[in-house]
């Protein structure tokens, strides 16, 4: 350092007056250091909660005690247990701030030197905020988790009732905004890996449409995929054995659902495999006593929820129920891996052209076809109809969306940039219909 850098330094310090140390001086630092304590404490909480372990938190529900009980409270409301570590957190510091600011202007006149009052009241106590308050407590946290979120299971326990009011009106005045900036993320970062895979060099094109599938999976509802009550094999619970062997060699199904009088009243799917020793048996046999009760989800539950239930309770099949009850259609395993792999056959499987490509611009449709696979077929977005297709699942029930009717032989319905015209309709519903892509 040079001589003059040196004489001016001191010439800084020298022109600070120190004034006497009083006993409220000294208290307010005793305060400062305390509430230093507490911000570590309470920083430190933060790490160490939201660093729990999956094996930690299987310990803590096996242990006993006060202490144990009050962690797994305090972890079963996350939003109001971050909200309360942030309340708390900030008033310390700021307390913190004010009574730094009363000790350092009582302590030092600074009327000659504002720069040493911007230094030692904003510069050093941010600086022993971060250190103490914030890194050395977060480290040593994370090194400790289990330890730290027991200590600290009361005080949070009571900062979270006395701060109450306050984390409610956080927690709810950003619900709104955090719910809409996460489904922005979610679209966005699935467009964005789409796009990467397109960019891929090295990739083969089958490769590719799985990849892709893999990063839609998640975003796909059963209503998508499932097979509609219209096209499911059923049969009454009151069949002779002779009827129902004529049904499953028609069929070729493993599992066939069973009612009674209608198929909103499902009472169990029948296991084929189930049947096979007894098909010899009179016709007067009870085969109602094989039938296996029938796993029911909502036509709104994403697939990849489904696919981790099916491996957990191993299961391949599920019939699709509306909000009052009613069957809309049948879901298996197998749909649900044809969202990655593609369609998957065997060879029982009768082949059923559901479309014809006459070119480019011009399909013809089956009225039946989900929309999730008119999308894969044409290579188009899946949002592209989000306004006009309501709760449509197919093609057909799109078209009834934007019609409010059955429409007539050769009506055209026009969405966009897409022509649809009717070539075969009955009183009940679509059958068929032609694609014109403009």
């Amino acid at each position: 350092m040079e001589p003059e850098s040196h004489y001016f330094v001191l010439s800084l310090i020298l022109s600070i007056q120190l004034n006497p140390l009083s006993s409220g001086i000294i208290i307010s630092m005793i305060i400062v250091l305390l509430l230093l304590m507490v911000s570590a404490l309470v920083s430190g909480s933060e790490v160490a909660y939201y660093s729990l372990s999956p094996s930690q938190l299987d310990k803590i529900q096996e242990m006993e005690g006060k202490r144990s009980k009050r962690v797994s409270k305090l972890l079963k409301n996350p939003e109001k247990l971050l909200a309360t570590i942030l309340i708390s957190n900030n008033f310390i510091n700021v307390a913190i701030v004010i009574i730094s600011t009363f000790i350092t202007a009582s302590l030092f006149n600074f009327n000659k030197e504002p720069f040493w009052a911007f230094l030692i009241q904003v510069v050093t106590v941010t600086f022993l905020l971060l250190l103490f308050a914030e890194i050395i407590p977060k480290l040593y946290a994370n090194q400790y988790a289990l330890k730290f979120s027991l200590f600290m299971s009361a005080p949070l326990f009571i900062l979270g009732k006395f701060f109450t009011p306050l984390s409610t009106i956080l927690i709810n005045s950003t619900s709104f905004v955090n719910k809409r900036l996460r489904s922005k993320k979610s679209n966005l970062s699935m467009g964005d890996l789409s796009d990467a895979i397109d960019l891929t060099t090295g990739v083969v094109h089958e490769e590719k449409k799985i990849l892709k599938s893999i990063v839609k999976f998640t975003n796909i509802e059963v209503n998508d995929i499932m097979k509609p009550r219209l096209d499911i094999v059923a049969v009454d619970i009151n069949e002779k054995l002779s009827a129902l062997i004529e049904i499953i060699n028609e069929s070729g199904h493993s599992r066939i659902p069973v009612y009674s009088e209608t198929f909103d009243n499902v009472k169990g799917t029948l296991y084929v495999k189930d049947l096979l020793p007894y098909i010899e048996e009179k016709n007067d046999f009870k085969w109602q006593s094989l039938v296996r009760p029938s796993y029911f989800v909502p036509g709104a539950k994403k697939i990849n929820v489904l696919l981790q239930e099916f491996r957990e309770k191993k299961i391949h099949f599920a019939i699709v129920v509306d909000e009052y009850g009613g069957t809309e259609g049948i879901v298996t395993l197998e749909d649900i891996l044809e969202e990655i792999v593609g369609e998957i056959t065997d060879e029982s499987d009768e082949i059923e052209e559901l479309y014809t490509k006459i070119d480019d611009k011009n399909y013809i449709f089956d009225a039946k076809v989900l929309l999730n696979d008119f999308y894969k077929t044409l290579m188009i977005q899946e949002d592209i109809f989000e306004k006009e297709r309501g709760d449509s699942d197919t093609i057909g029930g799109l078209i009834l969306e934007v019609t409010g009717d059955i429409p007539s032989l050769n009506d055209v319905v026009k969405i966009g940039n897409f022509s649809f015209t009717i070539t075969s309709v009955d009183k009940r519903k679509i059958n068929k219909l032609r694609l014109s892509i403009n």
